[in-house]
Formats: structure tokens, C-alpha cells, sequence
């Protein structure tokens, strides 16, 4: 079988808050936080540094580059405006490696981390990188991490009938990685998601990961040298260097992979017009950013965004196949860097849920301009 797939029908439920709606024009504050922008359709580790405890550490990750972990939450103006866009897709510090633009560069890091996590838990020889991410995760939650779905990786092929095959791995909490090689078998693809994935987990367990007292105050500092903002903004919730450090306050002693799960939300959100539509029925930021970073992405929100864009299509016709043209261009770029993958694949996913709500003859026409 050539992947894990787990349906959302039978995964374990994700403790949520309700999204309720109200019968007057503006509804209640829990309609007014609905994420579709129309009327919806009816340690982990025995210690920090456990992995270098024997002879040679694992190669150091990279330095965190700040300035993308806020970059895009503060472009957007007043109001909900967080600016989660499409540009601020990845947060380097999560994403495990420095420059992806060398393809050469990227295969030598993820296969020097492998190799060590291989000495470091099974001796010397050839690992199997598909065991290596499962047992991974899952000494991750024997050891007590809060994993609620468990701790089962999941793979996901893209259907092809000939090479170069593509495959995408989720991880416990969300986060998704993709084969970044040439794979000429489905197995070689299967193999080339487990070690970008596997790489970006062991990186995530460093300290230097885990935002601190410390990495919040360095954070909000380059956010107000960058837009030259004071340091009265920073304690105001109300604007948008405020709400960047209500976020990370609200998420001391996370690591990087689980901060940037928590944003794939608010991006999309963003690229779904739902921040805006949030803003119009008077909704403050600070009541926006309290209800979403407790809710997880399910398939209520995916369906409420995929009615959005068929409304767009029935009033625009070709707007969901340049929409789709263009997240896969993104997805593929990505991909191949080795990058982050969940908001693009995210993207994608409610896209295609938009298509199958479509008309036979309207859904074959946005695929095939696509294609």
C-alpha cells in the first residue's frame, strides 16, 4: 500500500469552539468569527541536547531569520489586517535548512542529518528513513508529547503513471513536506518526503527552536526597527506589532513546527478573504487572534472557504483556475526547496473541494485550464 491515508471521518476529534450563527445582520460574536466570507454551506526528548550526546552532534541549525516570522503579520494596515499572504508561506526558522536555492546544497543537509540521527539511534549502516520518522514521532508521544491525533505519519502519493513521482508526508501536528529529489520510483519519492520530514523534526527539537522570553523580545524589536513603529505599539493589541507579540506570548515554549501550524490558519484565513470579512462585521483583531489560535484546521473551515471561491467562480468564471494555476506553481517551487508545504497544499486542497461543488462541465473546464 503506498500510503498511510487517515480520513478525517475516523481521525480523533479536535476539542474546538463552536462556530454558532446569529439571526440579525451581524449575528453573534462567534458567526461574526466564521472563516467562510459568504454564507456558509448548509520534551519530548530526554533533553534538549540528547541527540549530540554521544561523539559528533548533528549538524547546528541554521539561524532563525526573524524578520519572516512577523514580516507578513504587520503589512496589512489597521483592523484584522495581518497580512498572512502567500509570500510569508514558510518560516525559515521551521523549516530546517538556510538557503533551498541549491538543490545540491539541500540534499547534502538532509543526508548528513539522517546519517546522524542514524548513529545517534541505530548505530552505524543504512537507516530506513520511513521507520526512522515513524519511531521518531512516536518516542516523541511515549515521552509526553501532546500529540492528539497520535503519532501516525502520514504519506499521500500524487496518482502518476510514470516518473518522477511526487509524495507528501504530514506529521502528527500538521506540518507537511514533500519529495524534493528526481524520484524515479514511488518508493524513492516515499523515501525523499521521510528524510526532508525527518530532518525538519529533529532540527525542531533544538532549543534555539522554542520561542522564549528571550526570542519574543528580539522579535518585537526587529519588528519595530523594520517598520519604525515605538514601543507603544508593541503593548497595544490593537495594532499589528501588537498582535505579533499577543501571538507569540500566547505561544511560549512552542517550537517553531507548532508555531508555523498555528499560522497556516491565519494565512489562510488571509488568502480566503475571511480576515477582511471578520474586519467588516466589526470584529477586533485581538477577538479574532483568541478564537483562531484555539482551532484547528478541519473540514468545517475547508468547506466554508471552498463555497467562498465557488461563489467567486459563479461570478467571475475562470478565477478558481488561476487561483489553482498558481498555488501549484507555488507548491511545486516549494516542494523542491524543501520547504514547509502545509499552506500551499492546504490551499490546494480546498481549491479542488471548490471544483468538485462545481458543475461537471464548469469543474472539467477549471481542470483542464490547469493542466
Amino acid at each position: 500500500m503506498e500510503s498511510n491515508v487517515l480520513p478525517d471521518s475516523i481521525r480523533p476529534p479536535r476539542l474546538q469552539p463552536g462556530i454558532g450563527f446569529g439571526s440579525g445582520p451581524t449575528g453573534t460574536l462567534r458567526s461574526s468569527l466564521r472563516p467562510g466570507v459568504t454564507v456558509p454551506i448548509a520534551p519530548l526528548l530526554s533533553s534538549p541536547a540528547s541527540l549530540a550526546a554521544s561523539s559528533g552532534p548533528p549538524p547546528p541549525p541554521p539561524p532563525l531569520q526573524l524578520h519572516s516570522l512577523y514580516g507578513g503579520m504587520m503589512g496589512a494596515g489597521p483592523g484584522l489586517g495581518l497580512g498572512l499572504g502567500p509570500g510569508t508561506g514558510t518560516i525559515p526558522g521551521a523549516s530546517g535548512h538556510g538557503n533551498p536555492g541549491n538543490p545540491a546544497v539541500l540534499k547534502e543537509a538532509v543526508e548528513a542529518v539522517v546519517r546522524s540521527f542514524a548513529k545517534h539511534t541505530q548505530g552505524y549502516g543504512r537507516v530506513n528513513v520511513v521507520e526512522a520518522l515513524q519511531e521518531f514521532w512516536q518516542m516523541k508521544l511515549t515521552r509526553g508529547a501532546d500529540l492528539r491525533n497520535g503519532a501516525l505519519v502520514v504519506y499521500e502519493m500524487v496518482p502518476s503513471n510514470s516518473p518522477p513521482y511526487v509524495c507528501y508526508v504530514s506529521l502528527p501536528g500538521g506540518s507537511c513536506f514533500g519529495s524534493f529529489q528526481f524520484c524515479p520510483t514511488k518508493a524513492e519519492a516515499r523515501r525523499s518526503a521521510a528524510k526532508i520530514a525527518l530532518m525538519n523534526s529533529v532540527f525542531n527539537e533544538h532549543p534555539s527552536r522554542r520561542i522564549t522570553d528571550d526570542f519574543i523580545e528580539k522579535s518585537v524589536s526587529e519588528a519595530l526597527a523594520s517598520f519604525n513603529g515605538n514601543r507603544e505599539e508593541a503593548d497595544n493589541p490593537n495594532t499589528g506589532i501588537g498582535a505579533f507579540r499577543f501571538m507569540l506570548e500566547s505561544n511560549k515554549g512552542k517550537s517553531m513546527l507548532e508555531f508555523q501550524e498555528l499560522m497556516t490558519v491565519f494565512q489562510l484565513l488571509h488568502w480566503n478573504g475571511s480576515l477582511k470579512a471578520m474586519r467588516e462585521r466589526q470584529c477586533s483583531r485581538q477577538e479574532v487572534l483568541a478564537h483562531y489560535s484555539h482551532r484547528a484546521l478541519d473540514d468545517d473551515m475547508r468547506t466554508q472557504m471552498a463555497a467562498d471561491w465557488v461563489n467567486r467562480e459563479q461570478s467571475v468564471a475562470g478565477t478558481i483556475a488561476q487561483e489553482l494555476a498558481s498555488t501549484e506553481r507555488e507548491l511545486e517551487d516549494a516542494r523542491l526547496a524543501g520547504r514547509e508545504l502545509r499552506f500551499y497544499k492546504e490551499k490546494k486542497d480546498i481549491l479542488m473541494l471548490a471544483v468538485g461543488q462545481l458543475s461537471e462541465t464548469h469543474a472539467s473546464l477549471c481542470l483542464t485550464i490547469t493542466v
